[in-house]
C-alpha cells in the first residue's frame, strides 16, 4: 500500500545511502515530519564495520576536532532518541585513555590541556591505573567526553524500522532512471521534492557530484580475543583498544591513501599486530579482520550541499573518521539549509570546491 501511496503524493525525501551520513539525514527528516524513503545496496561497508569512537580531540596531534563541541551536544540528544526508537541502546560513554610512552609525551599533554579550546576535553591528573596485560610505567591522559556508537548494531537496527514502515528499498540507484524538474525529481514510480545522496566512497559512480574531490582511505580492523587482558574502557594510542565483553576487543585502525578496495591485507594484518604489541604484553588471538574505505576529503571537512545546477539535488559525504560525530551535525546542516534556507558553513559547503570550477567567488 505505501508504494501506491507515493506513486500518488510526492514525498520530501529520496535518500540514496544508508551509512551514517544516510541515516543521519534521514532521522532528521522524521524527527522534523517529512517523509522519507532510503535505498540502499550494501556497496560501502565503512559505516557498518567503523570503530564508531566520539572523542573531541586529535591524539596524534593533541589538537581540538573541529566544532567538536557543538558535534557532542547534538550527537547525544540524536543518539538518545534513535535508542528510544529502534529500542536498542547504540550509544555507550565510555572514557579514552592515551597511553603515554615518556615523559615527554606526559609534557605535551599537560601543554594542551592548557589551552582553553582542549581544556573542556583533557583531565590535568594523570592515571597510574593498572590494566592486566598491559604495561605503562608513564600512565595516561584520560580524554573526556568520550564513548563509541556501535554502528553494526545502529545500521542493523535502524534498517529493520526502515523497512518495518516500508521506508527502505534494497535496490541499487539507477541514475539513468532519475529525471530532474523544476519543483522536485522523479525515480521510477516516485516523485520527491529533494534526493539527497550519501552513498560514502560510492559517490564516484554518481555522474551529478562525482567531481568533487572525494578520496577514500582504507582501514582495517580486527576483532582479537585476550583472556589475559582486563580491561574496562578504550586505550587510545597509534590504534585504539576498545571491550566488546567475553574477552573480545575491537582494535583498529590502518590507513591507507592507495589502495581503495574492502578486502583485508596482509599488510594491514601485519601493521595492526605490530601497533597492538605495542601497547600490550599478553598473548591475542584474531578472530575477525575487516577492512572499508573511509569517505575523505583532502581538506579534512564534509561535503555538504546542493548542486551548483540541479536545486534539487543534494549531497552529504567526506564524514570520515568521525562518522559517529559529524552525521548528526552535517545532517542538521543540509536540512535547515534545504528546508529553511540557513546558509551552510563554508568550511563544509561543496561551494568551496564548485565554485572554482565554475569562476564564482
Amino acid at each position: 500500500m505505501f508504494f501506491t501511496f507515493i506513486t500518488l503524493f510526492m514525498i520530501d525525501y529520496i535518500i540514496v545511502g544508508s551509512g551514517l551520513a544516510g541515516i543521519s539525514f534521514a532521522e532528521t527528516a522524521l524527527l522534523n515530519n517529512k517523509t522519507v524513503l532510503v535505498f540502499n545496496d550494501d556497496s560501502q561497508n565503512s559505516s557498518k564495520i567503523a570503530g564508531g569512537l566520539y572523542n573531541p580531540v586529535i591524539l596524534k596531534r593533541f589538537s581540538e576536532v573541529w566544532q567538536a563541541q557543538e558535534q557532542l551536544q547534538l550527537m547525544d540528544s540524536f543518539y538518545l532518541s534513535l535508542n528510544d526508537k529502534i529500542e536498542s541502546k547504540v550509544d555507550f560513554k565510555i572514557p579514552i585513555l592515551r597511553k603515554f610512552f615518556s615523559v615527554e609525551e606526559q609534557n605535551n599533554w599537560f601543554a594542551a590541556s592548557d589551552k582553553p579550546a582542549l581544556a573542556p576535553f583533557l583531565s590535568t591528573s594523570l592515571l597510574f591505573k593498572t590494566f592486566e596485560g598491559i604495561d605503562s610505567p608513564f600512565g595516561y591522559g584520560e580524554v573526556l567526553q568520550t564513548g563509541y556508537v556501535d554502528t553494526a548494531l545502529l545500521l542493523s537496527e535502524y534498517h529493520e524500522y526502515l523497512l518495518l514502515y516500508q521506508l527502505l528499498r534494497t535496490e541499487t540507484f539507477d541514475y539513468n532512471a532519475l529525471i530532474i524538474k523544476d519543483n522536485g525529481v522523479s525515480y521510477k514510480d516516485i516523485d520527491a521534492k529533494h534526493i539527497v545522496f550519501a552513498e560514502g566512497f560510492g559517490l564516484h559512480a554518481n555522474p551529478f557530484f562525482n567531481e568533487l574531490p572525494l578520496d577514500g582511505t582504507k582501514g582495517e580492523l580486527f576483532i582479537i580475543k585476550a583472556s589475559n587482558l582486563k580491561l574496562d574502557l578504550i586505550i587510545n594510542t597509534s590504534v585504539f583498544i576498545l571491550p566488546l565483553g567475553n574477552d573480545l576487543f575491537k582494535v583498529g585502525a590502518t590507513y591507507n591513501w592507495k589502495d581503495k578496495t574492502d578486502l583485508p591485507t596482509e599488510e594491514g594484518k601485519i601493521e595492526l599486530m605490530d601497533r597492538i604489541k605495542e601497547i600490550i604484553s599478553c598473548e591475542f588471538e584474531i578472530i575477525e579482520h575487516y577492512a572499508g574505505v573511509r569517505p575523505t576529503v583532502r581538506d579534512r571537512r564534509p561535503l555538504v550541499g546542493t548542486h551548483p545546477e540541479f536545486k534539487r539535488l543534494h549531497v552529504l559525504n567526506g564524514l570520515g573518521t568521525r562518522g559517529v560525530m559529524l552525521g548528526p551535525a552535517m545532517a542538521k546542516a543540509l536540512f535547515d539549509n534545504i528546508e529553511n534556507d540557513i546558509p551552510l558553513d563554508k568550511e563544509i559547503d561543496i561551494k568551496r570546491f564548485t565554485n572554482k570550477r565554475t569562476g564564482k567567488s
